[in-house]
Formats: C-alpha cells, structure tokens, sequence
C-alpha cells in the first residue's frame, strides 16, 4: 500500500552570507494513512524544520515530498497555499489565537476565509470546541482560558477544515507536565476517532513514547 505522506532525500540548507548550514541531509520519511508518528530530538536538530517541509511552509533545498504519489513542491505558490488549506492543520507551541476574538470565532476563521457558509462553519466549530473539552467556554476569549484551554482551541482551529494530517510542533512546549498529558492524550484520542495522520514533534521523549 502507498503511503499517504512520502520524503525521499529531503535536504534543507540555509545560506547567510559566506556560511551554509545545512539543517537536514538526505531525510527519508513515509506516513501511512491514521498513523501517529513522533519526531523527537534536540533543540536544534532540525525537527521544526522538517514539520514545515511536510506541510509545504517552506520548500526543500532538494528531495522531495509526496502527497498520495503526487510531488508537492511541483505546485506553484497559490496551488501549495491550497493544499495547505485543504490537507494540513498545523498546531504550533505559542497558539497563535486572535485575542479580540471568542474561542468559537477563532475556531470558525478557517473555514469563513475558506467561503463555508457561516452557519456551516458555526455548526462544526462548535462540535469540534466539544471534542476538545470545551463546550461550556466556547464564548470565552483568549485571555480567559487557561494554557492548556487555548491550546485546546488552537487543536479544535487546526481541524476545521478536516485535514487529512495535523502536524504539532512542539504542542505542549509551554505547558506543564499534567496540562501535557492531557494534551496529548486528547490528541491520541482525537486522531484515533477521525483517522487521522498525525505527527507530534517533542524533545519529550516520555511524552513521546505514550503516543
């Protein structure tokens, strides 16, 4: 069977100046279909960079990345912002929430800059705040919820479009060792009942290990 998300000699290096620093060499890599896979190292290993390689936010020096046997980086920029769009939710470890926003409002953004109906877009924004455990705070905004709760908002956001990944870079980075479990067990639990690929990047490696 093919994988879903396949790397073949993937290498990224930066230039500044008279230095190059090569950041990845030669990553091979491939994602079957409701698989959860974690990336643990360092910081400094490289780990962020390979997740915006997976999810086309920056382009490889060489190698490339398959989606379902097609090249990504064959798209030109509008056709990657696509793709982004429809097949990634990315999770990062500073959520990113917009703060004169509620958590239902900044759950329902995606899918409004995406032209879904907004009564659409409201009705699937609220299920996936249930999912995450925060049903009694979708009217809450950002500087109201806990940590660990905008995090769970940022998941719910990531999901709005129904990717078919959801890449988590660094998830529970700021949070503390409980708010972490519970994080991670959601996102276990959320990828097993929607089948979805999912890659966790963590210097945790315990962490890592229960996923």
């Amino acid at each position: 069977m093919s994988s879903l998300l396949e790397v073949r000699g993937l290498c990224k290096t930066y230039t500044s100046g008279p230095n190059r620093v090569e950041v990845l060499s030669g990553i091979d890599l491939a994602l079957e279909a409701g698989t959860t896979t974690a990336l643990v190292g360092a910081s400094g290993a490289g780990k962020s960079t390979l997740m915006h390689l997976l999810g086309a936010l920056d382009r490889p020096t060489s190698g490339t990345v398959l989606f379902r046997g097609e090249d990504v980086f064959r798209k030109n920029d509008r056709e990657l912002a696509v793709f982004r769009n429809r097949s990634i939710g990315f999770v990062f470890q500073f959520h990113h929430l917009l703060p004169e926003f509620t958590a239902l409002e900044n759950v329902m953004m995606p899918a409004l800059i995406a032209r879904v109906p907004r009564s659409t877009a409201l009705k699937n924004a609220s299920v996936l705040l249930n999912d995450v455990g925060l049903g009694q705070r979708m009217t809450h905004r950002p500087g109201e919820l806990s940590g660990g709760e905008q995090q769970r908002v940022a998941i719910a956001r990531a999901l709005a479009l129904e990717p078919e990944i959801l890449l988590a870079d660094e998830p529970t980075g700021n949070l503390d060792m409980k708010t972490s479990d519970g994080i991670h067990a959601m996102l276990a639990e959320l990828q097993s009942r929607k089948g979805l690929t999912l890659v966790v990047v963590t210097h945790n490696e315990r962490l890592a290990a229960a996923m």
